[in-house]
């Protein structure tokens, strides 16, 4: 048979990885997929020659727009991010009835209820395992591996930007601002670190892994979202302390009221094996009924890991090119007329343990006061931890540990908490998740 032509948008860090993978493989990817798959067209403004060998071979324009629109190119691999173009040219591709495979989780998490609603009227596949978790395949264990399961929940480490800045803190002591500013020195966060330490991109992939596992639409604006900045050296060291680790955390969970969608950082018991996945690696535990627990690990980024899964949908999309559109694997995993309306709970209604810690006046009575707020609010006191102040100091740290509560509820006693005349400042708030299969 003849080779599958692609189109690829973008020969950044990802897009020349692609290439690279593809070329060096090409005979095991031949016959995995049972023709050959040549990139034979490529859009960028600009790129590195000496990065991608054997570029020079294909023809490579900066019209984004010409590549899509080529008659010749059977599949348009995504690769530039963002929003706009890159929803407009693989709007552009569907249209022109190729199939689409993309990186782009941003684009997905916003865009893609659109987006496969246009593939399925044109009968195309639109594959995006790039777009979560880099080379780690999540989205064809979830959607794929894991079909006969009732999925409970879904935990995940997903983004490593973060990760690494929380194992830096606690291995070695440091604030965040000062590891922040290694992680750029190291490429690892932007110039502009908003996306990674605040949780947006990770709200992007939970969102997709969301409607990967409970069947409904896509819904990014109701992922309650928190980023890692607020996180103190202090908090790390108090959380060890009570035996758990501080985690930039995922977490969708179906319930009887509807399914939690949150980004947010949260202490994990330290036995947890996902409590030790460390540095700027991924990892996502998924509990099902049938199966039980599964751990999926391995990195998140970088040029081969991501080029990786990309090239694996290439793959996918190849098998398929024969395939009845009918009987494809569905995009979010499940029939498109079977989606479910079950609705996003809102944080207030989200029920879990929490870490508090509050600069206390070191007089007697505080303690009582506090106590008393939260029993009224109907909280229970897990375990609790007072330091000794500084001398000279009246102030004291105090790090409470409850059980779990509505959000809602904990928000009113923190607001009394912090109307005390004895309590200084913010009380600062850490959810806790034991990831038990219970």
């Amino acid at each position: 048979m003849k080779p599958v032509k692609v189109g690829l948008l973008g020969l950044g860090t990802v897009g020349g990885g692609t290439f690279n993978v593809l070329r060096r493989n090409a005979e095991e990817i031949e016959r995995r997929a049972g023709r050959g798959i040549e990139i034979t067209y490529a859009a960028a403004r600009e790129y590195d020659s000496d990065t991608v060998p054997g570029i020079q071979n294909i023809r490579v324009s900066d019209d984004a727009f010409a590549v899509v629109d080529d008659p010749d190119i059977d599949i348009v691999v995504e690769l530039i991010g963002g929003y706009e173009p890159a929803r407009e040219l693989v709007l552009r591709a569907i249209a022109n009835g190729k199939h689409v495979v993309t990186a782009n989780k941003a684009l997905i998490a916003t865009h893609g209820n659109e987006i496969f609603a246009a593939a399925q009227k044109k009968g195309v596949m639109v594959a995006f395992e790039a777009a979560v978790a880099g080379g780690m395949p999540i989205i064809k264990a979830v959607r794929e591996g894991l079909a006969a399961n009732r999925i409970d929940w879904i935990a995940g480490i997903i983004n490593g930007t973060g990760n690494f800045i929380l194992t830096e803190m606690r291995d070695k002591g440091r604030d965040f601002a000062d590891v922040l500013a290694e992680a750029q020195a190291l490429g690892y966060a932007e110039a502009d670190p908003t996306f990674d330490v605040e949780g947006i991109d990770a709200a992007h992939k939970l969102c997709i892994l969301g409607s990967l596992a409970f069947g409904i639409p896509l819904q990014f604006d109701k992922v309650y979202t928190e980023g890692i900045s607020k996180i103190t050296r202090e908090d790390v060291t108090f959380a060890e302390q009570l035996g758990y680790r501080i985690k930039h955390l995922g977490v969708t969970r179906r319930t009887p009221a509807g399914v939690e969608l949150r980004v947010h950082p949260t202490l994990i018991p330290e036995k947890r094996l996902i409590a030790n996945v460390d540095g700027v690696m991924n990892a996502v535990l998924v509990q099902a009924d049938a199966v039980g627990p599964t751990l999926y690990y391995g990195a998140g980024a970088g040029a081969e890991p991501t080029a990786s899964a990309v090239v694996a949908d290439l793959v996918d999309v190849t098998r398929t090119l024969t395939a009845d559109p009918e009987n494809r694997v569905p995009h979010l995993a499940f029939q498109p007329d079977a989606l479910s309306d079950l609705p996003i709970l809102p944080m207030d209604d989200v029920e879990t343990a929490y870490y508090l810690r509050l600069c206390a006046a070191d007089r007697p009575g505080v303690m009582a006061d506090v106590a008393r707020i939260l029993g009224d609010g109907g909280i229970s006191i897990e375990a609790v931890i007072q330091k000794e102040p500084p001398e000279g100091e009246e102030k004291v740290a105090v790090i409470l540990l409850t059980r779990r509560v509505r959000e809602k509820q904990m928000n009113a006693a923190i607001s009394q908490i912090e109307a005390l005349d004895s309590i200084e400042g913010a009380v600062t708030r850490i959810r806790v998740e034991h990831l038990g299969s219970e």
